[in-house]
């Protein structure tokens, strides 16, 4: 990264600048501390497209706009010894997602599995960080989460299934764990924002208009995503040559177990406007599972063959030209490594909303390095 583009921020500085600003915009201490974990665990792994460059615009501009709550009321609609139903009323998608995990983890570990769904919340941050959750507990962990329409059903234009990752993690005897976290698309609306923010144009073949048109410009693909005037492709990429129904088929999974089961909103009504186009909140689902391995053949067990699994596919015979083979988590974890060290770091056009929450909040403790540049 250029240091003209970014400027290092230490990490208990950025902490802290979160959680305060999260508990300026209402958001109760204990549950700012939740978001702000979630948020900066983006830019440990070098996910950037779900870090602090999506605080204000995800998060705070849509609480001061009132289509999500500061305060998240959990409601238990049903509760079993291995799942439950949540209602997060619109509240932090990140402290349902939590608290949905935690449930999910408790009950595996008492019964071996526990699977929780919840209705009506919010953005919720990387999949990977519940995923996470449950490794961090000796747990397989799976999650997925449906989204605003962005992405096309194979043969078809029209944006209509989210982002929607399914995100599955498990510990492993390595100092990293396997921990795959992906959108069912090629790529996802974060990551556009993040390439828009830098001038930076998208992969042929990721988005396409209603005419069936590669688009590329970062900037006017969010437009027109907003509009319904271009959709994401899934993962393959256009049509079947290679495998795009593969994708839709995942995209269509997530859908289905993040709405279906706390009969929930889907597909084209998980927007943020009515039929008169007015703002409303956006009810996304979610799932979260845990399985605890002692339940099989022990936690050990499982992790010794899963770094096996690991490590026999990273000595394999790399392409002429390649220096090394990786497994899911393994760069994110190369990545905090590389910079933990460092600090955060916060790209110019980020730099701005960040001054700006700051100054409207009047939290003038906080002073950024990128500020004496």
């Amino acid at each position: 990264m250029g240091s003209a583009e970014y400027v290092n921020v230490p990490w208990d500085l950025m902490e802290s600048f979160v959680k305060h600003a999260f508990m300026g915009y209402g958001v109760p201490e204990k549950d700012a501390e939740i978001c702000t974990d979630v948020l900066i665990e983006s830019d440990r792994r070098g996910i950037e497209s779900h870090g602090v460059n999506r605080f204000k615009p995800i998060y705070i501009d849509r609480i001061k706009a009132g289509i999500q709550k500061p305060v998240t009321e959990l409601e238990v609609l049903k509760d079993t010894a291995t799942t439950a139903v949540l209602d997060a009323h619109d509240g932090m998608g990140q402290v349902a997602g939590y608290r949905a995990m935690e449930m999910a983890i408790n009950k595996a570990k008492k019964y071996g599995m526990g699977m929780v769904a919840v209705r009506n919340s919010t953005h919720y941050g990387i999949a990977g960080y519940y995923t996470s959750m449950a490794i961090n507990n000796g747990c397989i962990g799976i999650t997925g989460t449906n989204a605003r329409p962005s992405i096309a059903p194979t043969f078809g234009v029209q944006n209509m299934l989210g982002t929607n990752p399914l995100t599955i993690g498990f510990p492993t005897d390595e100092e990293f764990p396997f921990n795959l976290d992906c959108a069912t698309s090629i790529i996802q609306r974060g990551r556009i924002e993040y390439y828009a923010r830098i001038g930076k144009e998208c992969p042929k073949g990721t988005v396409i208009d209603r005419h069936g048109n590669a688009l590329t410009d970062s900037a006017s693909i969010l437009k027109a995503l907003t509009s319904g005037d271009a959709a994401l492709t899934p993962l393959g990429g256009i049509g079947e040559e290679l495998a795009g129904y593969k994708g839709y088929g995942y995209a269509v999974v997530v859908e289905v177990l993040s709405a279906a089961l706390q009969a929930g909103s889907f597909l084209t009504d998980l927007t943020d406007k009515d039929k008169d186009g007015n703002k409303k909140p956006y009810h996304l689902g979610h799932f979260f599972i845990a399985i605890d391995p002692e339940f099989f053949l022990g936690l050990e067990t499982f992790k010794k063959t899963a770094g096996d699994i690991m490590r026999a596919l990273r000595n394999s015979q790399k392409a002429p030209g390649e220096e090394r083979i990786y497994t899911a988590g393994e760069k994110e974890y190369l990545t905090w490594l590389e910079r933990k060290d460092k600090g955060l770091p916060v790209s110019k056009g980020v730099q701005p909303e960040l001054i700006a929450v700051r100054d409207e909040l009047k939290l003038h403790q906080f002073v950024f390095p990128f500020e004496n540049k």
